[in-house]
């Protein structure tokens, strides 16, 4: 008989607990993301996986393309293992001219980034219901609209509107995102900024 009441009593918690977890899921606590998050002083960081292309007046047989090995760094003549990761073009042109200049006078370098994947800390990461969940390269004024068209939408499974947004820039605080009314509905106002390191949640549906 007190087996019977242990296993109602474990059976009727569960209940009660799962009963939360669906009350929860049909709302949020979490407050709307910011419609404008991109800074003005944003600058692009070159990440591993980049392709650089290393340019030196009036030395053509140094000027090269580069890719940025996984580590975070470059191999160029006359230069071994310099760190790129981090750099934005221009501090990457004056280290490779503090390197040149142990063997040719006053260099002049110009660093163009031809392909852009950028710093793991900066990329966009999709998570969850979404059709295609990836790691994309954030680009300034990017929008949760264009991560979506990225990854292909949401799935019929998802909970477009209780996603959220983990912002890493902001010690990981979390913002509401309606997905669901922004791909489904073509609600513009559901549109916000994205910022780099954005985590993209996508919950699926308990129905």
């Amino acid at each position: 008989m007190s087996a019977k009441i242990s296993a109602l009593t474990s059976g009727f918690k569960l209940l009660v607990a799962l009963g939360a977890v669906i009350t929860f899921a049909g709302c949020s606590s979490l407050p709307p993301a910011p419609k404008e998050a991109a800074s003005a002083e944003y600058s692009y960081k070159i990440g591993p996986g980049d392709n650089l292309n290393i340019v030196v007046w009036r030395n053509p047989e140094l000027s090269m393309n580069v890719p940025v090995r996984p580590d975070g760094k470059i191999s160029a003549p006359l230069i071994d293992d310099l760190n790129a990761m981090g750099k934005d073009s221009t501090a990457l042109a004056r280290d490779i001219e503090k390197e040149l200049a142990k063997f040719i006078r006053d260099p002049v370098v110009t660093v163009i980034v031809t392909s852009f994947v950028g710093p793991y800390s900066e990329q966009i990461r999709v998570v969850g219901a979404a059709a295609k969940p990836q790691i994309l390269a954030y680009k300034q004024k990017m929008t949760i609209l264009d991560v979506m068209i990225a990854v292909g939408g949401i799935t019929d499974f998802a909970d477009g509107n209780r996603a959220s947004i983990l912002r890493t820039a902001e010690n990981n605080k979390q913002y509401q995102v309606r997905l669901k009314d922004l791909i489904k509905n073509g609600d513009v106002s559901a549109n916000v900024e994205m910022k780099p390191g954005d985590v993209v949640i996508i919950p699926q549906s308990w129905f």
